[in-house]
């Protein structure tokens, strides 16, 4: 008897974390702390492990607030689409002041992480959490411009790093932000191509003028065109003390022409494999050109 009350414990234990990851994002929030951690290791000489361990707690806590936020105002849309409607909300798993609880919690412990390090730090994470809480999600059903609003958040956790180990906002963090900014919108609309008829379903606004053609495609093309050069320009020594040796800037172009292969490739076929290949391409470019700044930055 006693050997089933451990046992089912033990599943609606695990039952509950499965939920809290899946209400929190836990993947898109690890995701998010690397990029912070990349953004502290391009500005600093020696490197402190309790601000770091700081960052990644903080950073972390806030996206998992913003994602919480999300599903809560979400709720009745996830439960429309076939990727959202087994989330912990929509199935009535969670009750929607459970997971309120959780995103004040996480606001309250990332916020206050983050204002530790210096409050330059904080502001920005409360920012980015506004911005996805109150703007972005709410403008998904009304208008294409919300992946511009949208990428504004999304672009903060990267410069965030270098904000907490400088603790100012100079040239060198614009840089990282415009980085991740305009390569929010090549990821973005590749996923809003992907996911086209189900956020359809939702009243969801994520393509350019929320077509699936190919002046939706034009557009990627171009925002990856416009991603590539921003992430070379460090080359050129015009954005302060973050700058790249010239064999970085190639490595980098030609990661990003990769991007740009495939979204020419979707401008021909505007078929939905070649929008999965330049999807995973963006984030392999996230990724690489994350580490490939570090290392670079390193060999100085």
């Amino acid at each position: 008897m006693s050997l089933t009350v451990i046992s089912d414990t033990e599943t609606s234990m695990n039952s509950i974390l499965s939920d809290l990851k899946q209400l929190t994002k836990v993947g898109l929030s690890l995701s998010v702390v690397f990029s912070s951690v990349a953004g502290y290791l391009l500005a600093v000489e020696v490197v402190d492990f309790a601000t770091l361990l700081l960052l990644a707690l903080g950073g972390f806590f806030m996206v998992g607030a913003s994602n919480a936020y999300n599903q809560i105002i979400e709720k009745d849309t996830d439960a429309l689409m076939q990727r959202t409607k087994n989330r912990p909300l929509p199935t009535g798993r969670m009750s929607v002041n459970f997971a309120m609880f959780i995103a004040v919690l996480f606001t309250v412990l990332g916020i206050a992480i983050l204002y530790s390090i210096n409050p330059k730090t904080a502001l920005f994470g409360a920012i980015s959490i506004f911005l996805y809480t109150c703007a972005y999600t709410p403008l998904k059903s009304v208008t294409p411009l919300t992946v511009f609003v949208g990428a504004i958040p999304g672009a903060i956790p990267f410069m965030l790093g270098w904000v907490a180990a400088t603790n100012e906002f100079g040239i060198e963090a614009g840089f990282l932000f415009m980085i991740q900014f305009f390569w929010q919108f090549p990821h973005f609309w590749a996923i809003g191509w992907l996911q086209f008829e189900e956020y359809k379903k939702a009243g969801f606004n994520m393509l350019p003028m929320n077509t699936k053609d190919k002046g939706a495609v034009k557009q990627i093309i171009f925002y990856t065109f416009v991603m590539i050069l921003v992430s070379i320009i460090p080359v050129l020594k015009v954005s302060g003390d973050f700058y790249i040796f010239p064999l970085t800037a190639v490595i980098v172009a030609l990661l990003g022409f990769v991007m740009l292969y495939y979204g020419i490739r979707l401008h021909k076929s505007e078929n939905n494999t070649d929008a999965r290949k330049l999807m995973l391409a963006s984030v392999l470019y996230i990724t690489a050109v994350q580490i490939i700044y570090v290392v670079d930055k390193f060999l100085h």
